[in-house]
C-alpha cells in the first residue's frame, strides 16, 4: 500500500467533483417532477422505493426522509420483492426504482411485474436511454458525468446526486403539504430534536419552588424568600393575588449602589414594574428565546394571567434546550 502523495489535492477533487454533480441535477429537472408531485399527493396508497447495491442504500435513506416529513413510504429491496416481497406493493401505490444504470438483471425482472399490477412507475437512473428509463411513467435524471472515484466505478458522486433528488423530492412534497414543525414534531418525540419541538413550559417548571413576597416585604425578607427558593428572584403578589412585580438579584445590586440604607425599605419600592411573563402553554424554545433576547435568566410562569411559578434557564438546559 502506498500513501497517496497530496491527500487534501484528493479530498478536494472528490468534493468539488459531487458538488458539481449535484450543482447539475438543476439541469436534469423536467416537467415529469412536478407530475410525480402530483402522483404522489393524491395517490391513495404509499411510496414504495426499490433498488439493489448501493442504490438499495440510498433509497432507505430517502423512505427515512419522507416517512419524517408525512409521506407515507417503505423500502422494498429489488432481489427480495422477486422472491415475494412484491406482495408489499398495492395498486395505488407509487413504486420509485432506484438504478444507475437501468440495466441492472433484477430491476429487468422486477419492472415488468410492477407494471403488471397497474402502479405507477418512476424511474430515478443515471441513463436515460435505459431499461429502466423507457420502461417507467416518470423518470428523475440523475445522470453524473463520472464519479469520483479515480476509476470511476465505485458508486460515489452517483449515489450523492440520488440522494439529494430524494431530498428535493421530500421537501417539495412537504412544502405542498404544508407540513409544519408542529406536524414534525408529532413525528419526532424522542431526542433533543423532539423536545425542542414539543415541549412545553407546563412539562418543565412544576419542580421548582414558587418565591413569593408581598408589596410590603422588607428587604430582610426578600433576601430570605429569594435565597431559600435558589431561583435569582421573586414574585410580588399583592393581597388579592395579583402579580405586581418581580425582585431579582439584579435589583438587590442596584438597590445597594442607589441606597445608603435601606432597612426602611419594603418590596414595591426596589421591584421591577411589569416583569416578562410566560404563559405554562407555551413551547419551551419560545422561552429560551425570551431570555436570550431579554439577557434574564428566569421567567414568571402564569396561567389564564396569573402567577403560577417560575422557569429557569437552567430548567431549559437541563432539558436539551439551545
Amino acid at each position: 500500500m502506498k500513501l497517496a502523495k497530496n491527500i487534501v489535492s484528493i479530498v478536494t477533487d472528490v468534493i468539488i467533483n459531487e458538488s458539481e454533480a449535484i450543482k447539475n441535477l438543476v439541469n436534469l429537472i423536467t416537467d415529469d417532477f412536478q407530475h410525480i408531485i402530483e402522483t404522489i399527493l393524491s395517490c391513495k396508497g404509499r411510496v414504495v422505493i426499490t433498488g439493489i447495491g448501493k442504490s438499495a442504500i440510498v433509497a432507505n435513506k430517502i423512505v427515512a426522509t419522507l416517512n419524517s416529513t408525512g409521506t407515507p413510504a417503505l423500502f422494498m429491496h429489488a432481489a427480495d420483492a422477486i422472491h415475494g416481497d412484491l406482495g408489499m406493493i398495492q395498486s395505488d401505490d407509487v413504486v420509485i426504482c432506484i438504478s444507475k444504470s437501468g440495466n441492472t438483471p433484477e430491476i429487468k425482472v422486477l419492472v415488468p411485474l410492477i407494471k403488471s399490477r397497474g402502479t405507477v412507475l418512476v424511474g430515478m437512473v443515471g441513463k436515460l436511454d435505459s431499461y429502466l428509463a423507457q420502461q417507467s411513467d416518470y423518470v428523475l435524471d440523475v445522470t453524473v458525468e463520472r464519479e469520483a472515484c479515480p476509476n470511476n466505478l465505485a458508486p460515489t458522486t452517483s449515489t450523492t446526486a440520488t440522494m439529494v433528488m430524494g431530498d428535493a423530492l421530500a421537501v417539495a412534497l412537504l412544502e405542498c403539504r404544508d407540513f409544519s414543525s408542529a406536524d414534525f414534531a408529532k413525528l419526532h418525540p424522542g431526542g433533543a430534536l423532539g423536545k425542542q419541538l414539543y415541549l412545553k413550559i407546563n412539562d418543565v417548571y412544576g419542580g421548582n419552588e414558587k418565591p413569593i413576597v408581598l408589596p410590603s416585604a422588607s428587604v430582610k425578607e426578600v433576601i430570605l424568600e429569594i435565597s431559600s427558593k435558589r431561583l435569582g428572584a421573586a414574585a410580588v403578589i399583592d393581597n388579592a393575588g395579583v402579580l405586581v412585580g418581580i425582585i431579582t438579584d439584579g435589583d438587590l445590586r442596584r438597590m445597594l449602589n442607589s441606597h445608603d440604607s435601606f432597612s426602611n425599605l419594603t418590596a414595591v419600592e426596589i421591584m421591577t414594574l411589569a416583569p416578562q411573563t410566560i404563559d405554562a402553554d407555551t413551547y419551551a424554545t419560545a422561552a429560551m428565546a425570551l431570555m436570550q433576547s431579554k439577557n434574564i435568566t428566569q421567567l414568571i410562569v402564569t396561567k389564564e394571567n396569573a402567577f403560577v411559578g417560575f422557569i429557569h434557564i437552567h430548567d431549559l438546559l437541563r432539558e436539551g434546550i439551545v
